[in-house]
């Protein structure tokens, strides 16, 4: 990986690629386009890597110093040896990072599992956020989105394409608004090829079941109580500014949950 350090004239640039260390003895890769002004952190969701900001990044690395971390097992970042991949774990993995960088206070953009777990960071270290930025999940799923997820993973538990543009046909239909130019960088970034011939994700296939596939019914059920009874509580008590993102045609956050949550948040 590279040492380079970014500088503020950098926002066009391909970012430093750096590696720092997470919880568990792993090393996480975390991108950076510049250094001046407040800290902004994007952390991903469930599937992704880090170059998916790539979009956002020349708007915004002028006025902070932009960053973006591949949670474990995602894109560049070691995989777990047992598949310790439950929420705790990726919060310990930003809790580490961000004592590694020295941020005494940043924003924080998560989207999806990244948004869960800024929300739950948010919850335990208030006192760091600048800002808080919330895309496309809250602390309630819309049940239809639930559904189609675990019928997507039941249906394709480890998938792997004939070809770079069967993915890209595949990231079309999920990501109806991404332009031709932002399905091509994730179909680059999001595979590596076999040996076979075929392309696979770049990602964990451990990460599937969120390292639960040991755990019976009853303690997913109690799981989720305390992840839902957390993520309201980080609503009602973070003091900084909380923005809130949904996506018009959004399966995954209902706008009563949505709503519910701009009642609940403070800021």
């Amino acid at each position: 990986m590279s040492d380079a350090q970014p500088t503020s004239d950098d926002s066009a640039r391909e970012p430093a690629s750096l590696r720092v260390p997470g919880a568990d003895g792993l090393s996480l890769r975390i991108l950076a386009w510049s250094t001046d002004g407040v800290p902004l952190l994007f952390v991903h969701g469930f599937g992704n890597e880090a170059h998916i900001w790539d979009d956002f990044v020349p708007a915004l690395a002028p006025h902070y110093a932009v960053h973006a971390l591949d949670w474990r097992g995602h894109g560049a970042s070691d995989w777990h040896p047992s598949g310790a991949y439950d929420w705790d774990d990726h919060l310990r993995d930003l809790e580490a990072v961000v004592a590694h960088m020295g941020w005494e206070r940043f924003v924080l953009c998560g989207h999806s599992l990244g948004g869960r777990v800024s929300l739950l960071f948010a919850g335990r270290h208030p006192e760091k956020l600048a800002g808080l930025v919330v895309v496309d999940t809250g602390p309630e799923h819309d049940p239809r989105g639930q559904v189609r997820i675990r019928m997507d993973a039941e249906a394709h538990p480890s998938p792997t394409f004939a070809s770079v543009a069967e993915y890209e046909t595949m990231l079309a239909h999920q990501y109806v608004a991404a332009t031709s130019s932002a399905i091509r960088r994730m179909a680059k970034h999001g595979l590596r090829a076999r040996d076979d011939g075929r392309f696979e994700l770049v990602m964990d296939p451990k990460l599937r079941d969120f390292g639960r596939a040991n755990l019976d019914a009853d303690e997913l059920a109690r799981r989720d109580r305390e992840l839902t009874e957390r993520l309201w509580k980080a609503c009602e008590t973070v003091p900084c500014p909380v923005l809130v993102v949904r996506g018009a045609a959004s399966d995954i956050l209902a706008p009563d949950v949505a709503d519910a949550m701009e009642e609940r948040i403070a800021n």
